[in-house]
């Protein structure tokens, strides 16, 4: 069986019964299992440079930036955690195809070395960095964040001229490698259409600023546990799934840590791959996908819910409402929504503890089931990968 559901022409076949993911533990510079123009979309949110919370995930990769931070060396310091991170990009230039899309969450970070307070733009350099790899950068979107924080003054309080601005936003970058994707045959367009969303969310979703996306926290359990802040929530990669890829194309996250990306590709009825480097992830990201039935559910009842309340109350101001969808038997805006279906998924299947599968039903299938997962007393040592315990099922 192969990652994606395609017809003889390479095109995305209309609609995918199932989906297949794979997790893959192993440090992304090196996707050596991933083949040469395999990856439609890429969504994911790498490490920050010159965060503290990642300096040791820096540090263990090169032991020169240890010694840059050690001796103040800022400018040092952050060249290298970024030559880290081009290791990765220079491995997506490989693996993605013509015209696919990269999407990428970063902020930028501010920081006091040696006594002086600076700003780091992460997001410039990574712009810089897929430039020269001959991507092409699309607009952006500004993620507007929720600060909870009782205190978010920085510098000198009330006082100029050392007040600085706090940083309430991350950036989603978005690249296209070469031109637009063609769809040349009708498998092709059908899925495309299949693949809509409803005018209102286009609204919403393509705008250049997004707002009340709650930020989510990463907690692993085991004998090392720690925090880390930077998972974004699941609405995000769920947007940018279904904004810049269609059902059947295939999702990678090369820094996948709990598994949001890989989630939400399952929700949208996408092919998903996910690396991560840590090992010790991989309770919390075989505990999340196992909740996949409830949260698909919860997703398509959510939308298909705004989409009604959005007619009902554009009737009720009497605005325009002129086209139909034939799934669902609704009034919608455009031509281009006719078509539209959102996938249920049917049942989650747990084949080892690094592959699953996920098959879609109609609007009337029953509620999904999980078929839970055989979990390793012990996770795979880093770089390596964890042993299918179920029949096994070659992805690539």
């Amino acid at each position: 069986m192969t990652m994606d559901c395609r017809s003889d022409d390479g095109n995305p076949s209309p609609r995918p019964m199932e989906s297949l993911h794979r997790l893959i533990f192993a440090d992304a510079a090196r996707m050596g299992e991933l083949e040469k123009k395999s990856i439609d979309l890429v969504v994911t949110s790498p490490p920050y440079p010159m965060i503290e919370m990642w300096d040791d995930l820096f540090c263990a990769a090169d032991g020169e930036i240890k010694t840059a931070l050690k001796q103040s060396d800022a400018d040092s310091a952050f060249k290298k955690m970024h030559g880290l991170l081009d290791k990765v990009w220079k491995e997506l230039r490989r693996v993605v195809k013509p015209g696919g899309i990269v999407c990428i969450n970063i902020g930028d970070a501010t920081r006091t070395i040696a006594g002086r307070f600076r700003l780091f733009a992460n997001h410039a350099r990574i712009i810089s960095a897929f430039g020269a790899l001959g991507f092409d950068q699309l607009p952006a979107i500004i993620w507007r964040k929720t600060t909870n924080a009782p205190n978010k003054f920085m510098g000198s309080g009330m006082l100029p001229p050392s007040a600085y601005v706090t940083l309430e936003h991350e950036y989603v970058l978005i690249f296209r490698l070469g031109a637009n994707r063609s769809f040349d045959t009708e498998e092709g367009k059908q899925a495309r259409r299949q693949s809509a969303f409803f005018w209102e969310e286009r609204n919403a979703w393509f705008s250049d600023v997004w707002f009340n996306l709650i930020g989510a926290t990463q907690k692993l359990r085991n004998g090392n546990t720690r925090d880390r802040s930077g998972a974004y929530p699941f609405e995000l990669p769920y947007r940018l799934i279904n904004m810049f890829s269609l059902k059947g194309d295939t999702v990678l996250d090369p820094f996948l840590g709990t598994g949001t990306t890989m989630l939400a590709a399952m929700c949208a009825g996408r092919h998903s791959v996910g690396y991560e480097i840590d090992p010790e992830f991989q309770p919390v990201i075989l505990e999340k996908v196992a909740g996949l039935p409830d949260i698909a559910h919860e997703t398509v009842e959510r939308r298909l819910k705004a989409h009604a309340d959005f007619i009902r109350e554009r009737s009720k101001n009497g605005g325009e409402i002129k086209n139909h969808n034939t799934f669902y038997n609704w009034p919608v805006i455009t031509r281009q929504e006719s078509e539209l279906r959102l996938e249920r998924v049917r049942q989650l299947q747990f084949i080892g503890n690094d592959r699953f599968r996920v098959t879609y039903g109609d609007k009337d299938a029953p509620k999904a089931e999980a078929v839970q997962p055989p979990i390793e007393e012990n996770p795979p040592a880093r770089g390596g990968r964890s042993i299918s315990k179920g029949r096994q099922l070659e992805l690539f």
